[in-house]
């Protein structure tokens, strides 16, 4: 046996072993991709869902509430007016 014969075997054996690795981490890799794309499509679908329920909420309870909200304050204002002009004065100032 010479050097070139273990030079040989050498390169086959490195071939082989990165040959190996290589299609073990394609493997692992290609695995790694579907659980993410499961884990994303879910995380997308969560986020459909929350932006659907928010808008919901937006359009159905928060804009009621607010217009409500803005009537009671006009016919608060209203009062207020109305209650000014019926006001006494004290000691003749008017305030």
């Amino acid at each position: 046996m010479s050097i070139d014969w273990f030079r040989d075997l050498v390169i086959c054996v490195v071939g082989l072993v990165v040959t190996g690795t290589s299609i073990f981490v394609a493997v692992l890799l290609f695995s790694l991709y579907r659980r993410i794309r499961d884990i994303l499509d879910s995380a997308k679908a969560t986020s459909k869902t929350i932006q659907d329920i928010s808008s919901y909420v937006g359009g159905e309870v928060v804009k009621p509430a607010i217009e409500l909200a803005a009537i009671i304050q006009g016919v608060r204002q209203g009062i207020n007016t109305v209650g000014r002009f019926f006001k006494k004065t004290e000691g003749g100032r008017h305030d």
